[in-house]
Protein backbone atom coordinates (compact mmCIF):
# COMPACT_ATOMS: atom_id res chain seq x y z
CA UNK A 1 0.00 0.00 0.00
CA UNK A 2 1.52 3.40 -0.58
CA UNK A 3 -0.34 5.99 1.79
CA UNK A 4 -0.70 9.73 0.42
CA UNK A 5 -1.35 12.16 3.36
CA UNK A 6 -3.69 14.96 2.59
CA UNK A 7 -4.12 17.88 4.47
CA UNK A 8 -6.23 21.12 3.61
CA UNK A 9 -4.93 24.49 5.24
CA UNK A 10 -6.77 27.96 5.26
CA UNK A 11 -4.27 30.24 6.74
CA UNK A 12 -2.39 28.23 9.21
CA UNK A 13 1.11 28.40 8.32
CA UNK A 14 2.27 27.91 12.16
CA UNK A 15 -0.16 24.80 11.93
CA UNK A 16 1.66 23.21 8.89
CA UNK A 17 5.10 23.61 10.54
CA UNK A 18 4.13 21.19 13.56
CA UNK A 19 2.21 18.42 11.31
CA UNK A 20 5.00 18.33 8.76
CA UNK A 21 7.54 17.89 11.55
CA UNK A 22 5.11 15.48 13.12
CA UNK A 23 5.32 13.46 9.70
CA UNK A 24 9.43 13.95 9.51
CA UNK A 25 9.73 11.79 12.82
CA UNK A 26 7.50 9.29 11.44
CA UNK A 27 9.22 5.36 12.44
CA UNK A 28 7.29 4.21 9.40
CA UNK A 29 9.83 2.56 6.56
CA UNK A 30 7.86 2.55 3.38
CA UNK A 31 7.20 5.94 0.99
CA UNK A 32 4.59 7.66 1.61
CA UNK A 33 3.49 11.18 0.18
CA UNK A 34 2.09 14.39 1.46
CA UNK A 35 -0.36 16.63 -0.33
CA UNK A 36 -0.87 20.64 0.77
CA UNK A 37 -3.84 21.96 -0.72
CA UNK A 38 -4.15 25.44 0.38
CA UNK A 39 -7.73 26.51 0.28
CA UNK A 40 -7.34 30.07 -0.71
CA UNK A 41 -6.06 31.43 2.28
CA UNK A 42 -4.72 35.03 2.75
CA UNK A 43 -1.51 33.22 4.75
CA UNK A 44 -0.39 31.21 2.71
CA UNK A 45 2.03 28.10 3.84
CA UNK A 46 3.99 27.53 0.68
CA UNK A 47 7.38 28.66 2.58
CA UNK A 48 7.08 26.61 5.34
CA UNK A 49 6.24 23.47 2.77
CA UNK A 50 9.53 24.11 1.40
CA UNK A 51 11.48 23.45 3.83
CA UNK A 52 10.17 20.47 4.05
CA UNK A 53 10.86 19.45 0.18
CA UNK A 54 14.04 17.21 0.75
CA UNK A 55 12.71 15.93 3.94
CA UNK A 56 9.24 14.73 2.68
CA UNK A 57 7.52 13.44 -0.85
CA UNK A 58 5.60 16.29 -1.43
CA UNK A 59 3.11 18.55 -3.47
CA UNK A 60 1.62 22.29 -2.87
CA UNK A 61 -1.47 23.32 -4.42
CA UNK A 62 -3.10 26.60 -4.11
CA UNK A 63 -6.73 26.86 -5.04
CA UNK A 64 -9.60 29.17 -4.66
CA UNK A 65 -11.84 28.62 -1.77
CA UNK A 66 -14.54 25.87 -1.74
CA UNK A 67 -14.10 24.46 2.11
CA UNK A 68 -12.45 21.70 3.52
CA UNK A 69 -14.34 19.02 1.91
CA UNK A 70 -13.95 19.85 -1.12
CA UNK A 71 -9.91 20.67 -0.43
CA UNK A 72 -9.89 17.40 0.46
CA UNK A 73 -11.26 15.73 -2.30
CA UNK A 74 -9.14 17.92 -4.69
CA UNK A 75 -5.81 16.33 -3.34
CA UNK A 76 -7.00 12.71 -3.26
CA UNK A 77 -7.59 13.82 -7.04
CA UNK A 78 -3.79 15.07 -7.33
CA UNK A 79 -2.69 12.03 -5.09
CA UNK A 80 -0.76 8.98 -6.10
CA UNK A 81 -1.14 6.80 -3.82
CA UNK A 82 -3.57 3.43 -3.25
CA UNK A 83 -5.27 4.66 0.34
CA UNK A 84 -5.66 8.08 0.88
CA UNK A 85 -5.23 9.57 5.06
CA UNK A 86 -6.44 12.91 5.53
CA UNK A 87 -5.48 15.25 8.76
CA UNK A 88 -6.78 18.60 9.51
CA UNK A 89 -3.69 21.22 9.85
CA UNK A 90 -4.05 21.51 13.69
CA UNK A 91 -3.31 17.87 14.26
CA UNK A 92 0.08 16.28 15.50
CA UNK A 93 0.76 12.89 14.45
CA UNK A 94 2.16 10.95 16.94
CA UNK A 95 5.57 8.56 15.42
CA UNK A 96 4.44 5.41 15.48
CA UNK A 97 0.95 6.05 13.40
CA UNK A 98 1.63 4.86 10.24
CA UNK A 99 2.84 1.58 11.55
CA UNK A 100 -0.20 1.70 13.50
CA UNK A 101 -2.65 1.71 10.43
CA UNK A 102 -0.41 -0.14 8.35
CA UNK A 103 -0.69 -2.98 10.95
CA UNK A 104 -4.34 -2.72 11.29
CA UNK A 105 -5.17 -2.51 7.64
CA UNK A 106 -2.83 -5.27 6.59
CA UNK A 107 -5.05 -7.55 9.32
CA UNK A 108 -7.90 -6.41 8.52
CA UNK A 109 -8.58 -4.08 5.26
CA UNK A 110 -11.05 -1.63 5.71
CA UNK A 111 -11.67 0.72 2.89
CA UNK A 112 -12.64 3.48 5.19
CA UNK A 113 -11.05 4.07 8.70
CA UNK A 114 -11.52 6.86 11.16
CA UNK A 115 -9.26 7.34 14.80
CA UNK A 116 -9.83 8.91 18.14
CA UNK A 117 -8.10 12.08 19.17
CA UNK A 118 -5.66 13.11 22.66
CA UNK A 119 -4.48 16.08 24.40
CA UNK A 120 -0.57 16.84 24.36
CA UNK A 121 1.25 18.30 27.32
CA UNK A 122 1.85 21.31 25.63
CA UNK A 123 -1.71 22.13 24.87
CA UNK A 124 -3.04 25.23 26.58
CA UNK A 125 -5.59 24.59 29.38
CA UNK A 126 -8.52 25.56 27.45
CA UNK A 127 -7.76 23.13 24.94
CA UNK A 128 -7.34 20.38 27.19
CA UNK A 129 -10.55 21.54 29.03
CA UNK A 130 -12.35 21.00 24.88
CA UNK A 131 -10.40 17.92 24.18
CA UNK A 132 -12.11 16.17 27.25
CA UNK A 133 -15.77 17.71 26.43
CA UNK A 134 -14.89 16.52 23.18
CA UNK A 135 -13.88 12.98 23.52
CA UNK A 136 -15.11 12.23 27.02
CA UNK A 137 -17.83 9.09 27.36
CA UNK A 138 -19.78 11.60 29.77
CA UNK A 139 -19.93 14.03 26.96
CA UNK A 140 -21.99 13.84 23.51
CA UNK A 141 -18.05 13.64 22.41
CA UNK A 142 -17.47 10.21 23.29
CA UNK A 143 -17.69 9.13 19.87
CA UNK A 144 -14.47 10.74 19.28
CA UNK A 145 -13.25 9.07 22.34
CA UNK A 146 -13.89 6.05 20.78
CA UNK A 147 -16.65 5.10 22.58
CA UNK A 148 -18.78 4.45 19.33
CA UNK A 149 -19.19 0.77 17.58
CA UNK A 150 -15.71 0.09 16.02
CA UNK A 151 -17.13 -1.87 13.29
CA UNK A 152 -19.76 1.01 12.37
CA UNK A 153 -17.47 3.97 13.60
CA UNK A 154 -18.16 7.09 11.47
CA UNK A 155 -14.74 8.59 10.76
CA UNK A 156 -14.31 12.17 11.52
CA UNK A 157 -11.79 14.16 8.76
CA UNK A 158 -9.72 15.70 11.28
CA UNK A 159 -7.98 11.87 11.55
CA UNK A 160 -9.47 9.36 8.71
CA UNK A 161 -8.49 7.27 5.58
CA UNK A 162 -10.44 6.16 3.03
CA UNK A 163 -8.95 3.95 -0.12
CA UNK A 164 -8.70 4.85 -3.88
CA UNK A 165 -11.58 2.88 -4.45
CA UNK A 166 -14.07 4.16 -2.35
CA UNK A 167 -13.21 7.70 -2.88
CA UNK A 168 -13.60 7.06 -6.85
CA UNK A 169 -16.91 5.41 -6.09
CA UNK A 170 -18.16 7.44 -3.36
CA UNK A 171 -16.72 10.89 -5.38
CA UNK A 172 -15.55 11.79 -1.88
CA UNK A 173 -17.06 14.55 0.37
CA UNK A 174 -20.22 16.75 -0.42
CA UNK A 175 -20.38 20.17 -0.07
CA UNK A 176 -21.87 20.26 3.71
CA UNK A 177 -19.64 21.53 6.59
CA UNK A 178 -19.56 20.37 8.91
CA UNK A 179 -21.44 17.37 8.81
CA UNK A 180 -19.89 16.04 5.29
CA UNK A 181 -17.92 12.96 7.01
CA UNK A 182 -20.79 11.42 8.58
CA UNK A 183 -22.42 12.29 5.29
CA UNK A 184 -19.60 10.41 3.60
CA UNK A 185 -19.41 6.96 5.87
CA UNK A 186 -23.15 6.40 5.33
CA UNK A 187 -22.93 7.15 1.44
CA UNK A 188 -20.36 4.83 1.90
CA UNK A 189 -22.32 2.09 4.19
CA UNK A 190 -25.08 2.76 1.32
CA UNK A 191 -22.81 1.52 -1.62
CA UNK A 192 -21.54 -1.92 0.74
CA UNK A 193 -17.97 -0.26 2.17
CA UNK A 194 -17.24 -1.15 5.36
CA UNK A 195 -16.16 1.44 7.47
CA UNK A 196 -14.46 1.16 11.12
CA UNK A 197 -12.29 2.56 14.32
CA UNK A 198 -8.45 1.63 14.75
CA UNK A 199 -8.05 2.93 18.08
CA UNK A 200 -4.14 3.02 17.99
CA UNK A 201 -4.50 5.46 15.24
CA UNK A 202 -5.00 8.57 17.59
CA UNK A 203 -4.03 12.34 16.80
CA UNK A 204 -3.00 14.84 18.82
CA UNK A 205 -5.44 17.64 18.19
CA UNK A 206 -4.97 20.72 18.96
CA UNK A 207 -8.18 22.54 18.12
CA UNK A 208 -6.93 26.35 18.45
CA UNK A 209 -10.35 27.90 19.22
CA UNK A 210 -11.60 30.17 21.87
CA UNK A 211 -15.29 29.91 24.00
CA UNK A 212 -16.65 31.74 20.95
CA UNK A 213 -14.87 30.14 18.17
CA UNK A 214 -15.85 26.41 20.25
CA UNK A 215 -19.70 27.97 20.39
CA UNK A 216 -19.60 28.66 16.94
CA UNK A 217 -18.57 25.57 15.84
CA UNK A 218 -20.88 23.33 17.93
CA UNK A 219 -23.78 25.09 16.67
CA UNK A 220 -23.00 24.07 13.24
CA UNK A 221 -22.61 20.56 14.39
CA UNK A 222 -26.00 20.96 15.76
CA UNK A 223 -27.73 22.43 13.10
CA UNK A 224 -26.04 19.64 10.46
CA UNK A 225 -27.37 16.96 12.15
CA UNK A 226 -31.19 17.36 11.44
CA UNK A 227 -29.96 17.65 7.89
CA UNK A 228 -28.43 14.49 7.64
CA UNK A 229 -31.18 13.19 9.57
CA UNK A 230 -33.74 14.54 6.78
CA UNK A 231 -31.19 12.75 3.88
CA UNK A 232 -30.77 9.47 5.76
CA UNK A 233 -33.80 8.93 8.13
CA UNK A 234 -32.88 5.53 8.45
CA UNK A 235 -29.67 6.38 10.80
CA UNK A 236 -31.29 8.86 12.91
CA UNK A 237 -31.09 7.87 16.16
CA UNK A 238 -32.69 8.94 19.36
CA UNK A 239 -29.41 10.02 21.08
CA UNK A 240 -28.98 12.98 18.54
CA UNK A 241 -31.45 14.79 20.37
CA UNK A 242 -30.06 14.40 23.91
CA UNK A 243 -27.93 17.85 23.69
CA UNK A 244 -31.38 18.99 22.99
CA UNK A 245 -33.21 17.60 25.93
CA UNK A 246 -30.68 18.61 27.93
CA UNK A 247 -30.12 22.20 28.17
CA UNK A 248 -33.83 22.45 27.82
CA UNK A 249 -33.83 20.60 30.83
CA UNK A 250 -31.50 22.51 32.66
CA UNK A 251 -33.03 25.76 32.06
CA UNK A 252 -36.49 24.21 33.38
CA UNK A 253 -34.63 22.70 36.35
CA UNK A 254 -33.25 26.57 37.01
CA UNK A 255 -37.00 27.71 36.65
CA UNK A 256 -38.34 25.25 38.75
CA UNK A 257 -35.68 26.10 41.95
CA UNK A 258 -35.88 30.00 41.09
CA UNK A 259 -39.65 30.03 40.93
CA UNK A 260 -41.73 27.25 43.20
CA UNK A 261 -38.42 26.92 45.33
CA UNK A 262 -37.47 23.14 43.88
CA UNK A 263 -34.33 22.23 43.39
CA UNK A 264 -34.51 18.35 42.93
CA UNK A 265 -33.83 18.59 39.09
CA UNK A 266 -30.95 21.01 39.44
CA UNK A 267 -29.34 19.02 42.16
CA UNK A 268 -29.09 16.05 39.28
CA UNK A 269 -27.50 18.80 37.22
CA UNK A 270 -24.97 19.43 39.72
CA UNK A 271 -24.10 16.09 40.37
CA UNK A 272 -23.64 15.48 37.04
CA UNK A 273 -21.47 18.61 36.67
CA UNK A 274 -19.47 17.72 39.69
CA UNK A 275 -18.55 13.81 38.26
CA UNK A 276 -17.73 15.83 35.29
CA UNK A 277 -15.20 18.11 37.18
CA UNK A 278 -13.40 14.77 38.81
CA UNK A 279 -13.26 13.22 35.76
CA UNK A 280 -11.55 15.64 34.12
CA UNK A 281 -9.57 16.62 37.05
CA UNK A 282 -8.28 13.15 37.55
CA UNK A 283 -7.58 12.70 33.47
CA UNK A 284 -5.75 15.61 33.14
CA UNK A 285 -4.33 16.17 36.93
CA UNK A 286 -5.20 19.33 37.31
CA UNK A 287 -8.09 20.89 39.02
CA UNK A 288 -8.30 24.08 36.55
CA UNK A 289 -8.86 21.69 33.57
CA UNK A 290 -11.58 20.22 35.49
CA UNK A 291 -12.82 23.52 35.83
CA UNK A 292 -12.57 24.78 32.93
CA UNK A 293 -14.23 21.26 31.23
CA UNK A 294 -17.52 21.82 32.82
CA UNK A 295 -17.28 25.35 31.17
CA UNK A 296 -16.82 23.35 27.58
CA UNK A 297 -19.17 20.70 27.94
CA UNK A 298 -21.99 23.54 29.13
CA UNK A 299 -20.85 25.36 25.39
CA UNK A 300 -20.93 22.12 24.03
CA UNK A 301 -24.44 21.07 24.85
CA UNK A 302 -25.88 24.91 24.72
CA UNK A 303 -24.56 25.21 21.12
CA UNK A 304 -25.15 22.01 19.85
CA UNK A 305 -28.20 21.90 21.74
CA UNK A 306 -30.07 24.87 20.32
CA UNK A 307 -28.54 24.17 17.10
CA UNK A 308 -30.12 20.72 16.63
CA UNK A 309 -33.76 22.59 17.56
CA UNK A 310 -33.37 25.27 14.83
CA UNK A 311 -32.58 23.27 12.54
CA UNK A 312 -35.05 20.17 13.68
CA UNK A 313 -37.52 22.59 13.42
CA UNK A 314 -36.89 24.43 10.17
CA UNK A 315 -35.81 20.87 8.21
CA UNK A 316 -37.67 18.41 9.62
CA UNK A 317 -40.78 19.89 11.10
CA UNK A 318 -41.64 22.90 8.55
CA UNK A 319 -39.35 21.22 5.32
CA UNK A 320 -37.31 24.00 4.51
CA UNK A 321 -34.85 24.05 2.24
CA UNK A 322 -31.15 23.42 3.83
CA UNK A 323 -28.85 25.49 1.75
CA UNK A 324 -31.33 28.46 1.93
CA UNK A 325 -32.26 28.28 6.01
CA UNK A 326 -28.09 27.52 6.77
CA UNK A 327 -26.05 29.08 3.99
CA UNK A 328 -22.86 29.21 6.54
CA UNK A 329 -23.58 24.92 6.32
CA UNK A 330 -22.43 25.19 2.50
CA UNK A 331 -19.94 26.13 0.11
CA UNK A 332 -20.98 26.86 -3.45
CA UNK A 333 -17.60 26.87 -5.29
CA UNK A 334 -16.26 23.12 -5.73
CA UNK A 335 -13.17 22.54 -8.26
CA UNK A 336 -13.63 20.65 -11.48
CA UNK A 337 -10.31 19.70 -12.02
Amino acid sequence: MFFSIIIPVYNRPDEIDELLESLVLQEYKSPFEVVIVEDGSSIDCKNVVEKYSEKLSISYYFKQNSGPGDSRNYGMKKAKGDYFIIFDSDCIIPSNYLSEVDLALKNNFTDCFGGPDRALDSFSDVQKAINFSMTSFLTTGGIRGGSEKIDKFQPRSFNMGISRKAFEASKGFGNIHPGEDPDLSIRLWKMNFETRLISSAFVYHKRRIDWNKFYYQVSKFGKARPILNNWYPEYSKPTFFFPTLFIVGFFLALALALLFSFFFPLILYGFYFLLLFFSATYCNKSAKIGSLSIVATFIQFYGYGLGFLKSFILIQLLNKNPEKEFQELFFKTRQND
